[in-house]
């Protein structure tokens, strides 16, 4: 995506959320164009070849022309109209000198091919914005901010300064960078820095925007403007990496237009020469023609960039951010690689691996795991869904819990069926 689309967010506001939707319009409209284009040519392939009367493919290859080359005939007409020759130019060029020495299918082909290489480069960048958009969509719009007085205020994340103080309440997601000044609780915060399980907070630790908190209440003295914030940096980065460009896509960059000029150079003397010396006109043009669809740099230059920003877009919904197209370039070279955590390798969520009570203590496996998931129960935390997920995995009734207590970073407590329960 073009770093113009979405730059990086000012340090005095917030990460915009009305990113435009241009890109995914026009990537729509071009992939509508080159299905339209295909259908067209793929309805006249066996037309053509069992001897159908020449109108009723001779139409559905116009169709083909029509909608799969009047996008890359006109940028082609307004890159020469700016004295710059454009391969989408060249390529209509040589469709058209097809159809004119009777290779219809051929332009027709090259039509298609081109058109869906074009949507598809379209459909990448949407992609990428899409994963931008996600992650602004991690920050949420409004905070409770906490007057002098100790009145509540609900106000835009946006307008939050360094030194305000907000309440975050239990399942809220933090509205800016900052700390925590009194209670306590654990937040989620894999989306920033993708450990699996919440982090216990106190007062002293750092919170980030747009992570979750899960239990206990926490009052945050916000020390980051919310254009500064990490998740603000992150967006920024993202859409730098869609921005930029590899060295193998800078290197067709810089070749291109000479050698777009020198290609044209070429087929005119193919044209030319031969006619000069006495040879056939059809024969001429046929030669030059095929020529140009052979040497034309339509499939160098669109094998450079969907696979990149495919790559970009792909990785981001994986949660792996991506700093700059070169990376994705060289990745394929890379022989060992090093992870920091094991969260990267898992799936983020935890699960009950085994179930091993204490010798001589009284419980087996099944009495055990049932206790420990029906005091969980009433939990949201992550090791209370796989406790309860492992329990149900087995078929076990859970009894419901009774005088329910959490206490962050700690654990819970609870009367199940008369038993006094305690899981930390």
């Amino acid at each position: 995506m073009p770093s113009a689309v979405l730059q990086r967010p000012p340090r005095t506001s917030a990460p915009r959320r009305d990113v435009p939707r241009r890109t995914r319009v026009l990537a729509l409209a071009e992939a509508r164009w080159a299905a339209a284009a295909t259908t067209a040519f793929l309805l006249a392939l066996p037309l053509q070849l069992t001897g159908a009367p020449a109108w009723t493919w001779g139409v559905l290859h116009a169709v083909a022309y029509v909608t799969g080359g009047w996008e890359p005939a006109w940028s082609g007409l307004r890159a020469l109209g700016a004295r710059t020759l454009d391969v989408d130019l060249l390529m209509i060029v040589a469709a058209v000198g097809a159809a004119a020495i009777g290779q219809v299918l051929d332009g027709a082909l090259l039509i298609v091919i081109f058109a869906c290489s074009g949507a598809l480069e379209a459909l990448a960048t949407a992609r990428t914005e899409d994963s931008v958009r996600g992650l602004l969509a991690l920050a949420p719009e409004t905070a409770t901010r906490l007057a002098a007085d100790g009145t509540e205020q609900r106000v835009a994340t946006a307008e939050l300064a360094v030194g305000d103080v907000v309440l975050v309440r239990p399942g809220e997601r933090v509205g800016a960078d900052g700390r925590v000044l009194d209670g306590a609780g654990e937040v989620d915060q894999a989306t920033i820095t993708g450990e699996p399980l919440p982090v216990p907070k106190e007062p002293g630790d750092e919170v980030f925007a747009g992570t979750l908190n899960g239990t206990g209440a926490l009052t945050v003295r916000v020390e980051r403007d919310a254009g500064d914030s990490v998740i603000a940096r992150i967006v920024a980065m993202v859409a730098e990496a869609s921005g930029t460009k590899a060295p193998t896509q800078l290197f067709i960059e810089r070749v291109e237009q000479r050698y777009s000029v020198g290609m044209v150079a070429v087929t005119l003397a193919v044209f030319v020469v031969p006619l000069l010396l006495g040879a056939e006109l059809t024969r001429s043009l046929l030669r030059a023609m095929t020529f140009m669809i052979v040497a034309s740099p339509c499939a160098v230059v669109l094998a450079t960039m969907p696979p990149l920003l495919s790559a970009i877009a792909n990785a981001g919904r994986h949660g792996v951010l991506v700093k700059s197209a070169v990376v994705m370039e060289r990745l394929g070279q890379v022989d060992a690689v090093a992870l920091d955590k094991t969260g990267t390798l898992t799936e983020g969520t935890p699960e009950v691996a085994a179930v091993r009570p204490l010798p001589d203590t009284g419980p087996d496996e099944e009495t055990l795991l049932t206790w420990a998931a029906a005091a969980e129960h009433p939990s949201e935390h992550p090791l209370a869904r796989a406790l309860v997920a492992a329990a149900r995995a087995r078929g076990l009734r859970l009894p419901a819990a009774e005088e329910f207590t959490a206490s962050p970073g700690t654990g819970v407590r609870a009367t199940v069926d008369g038993a006094r329960i305690a899981v930390g």
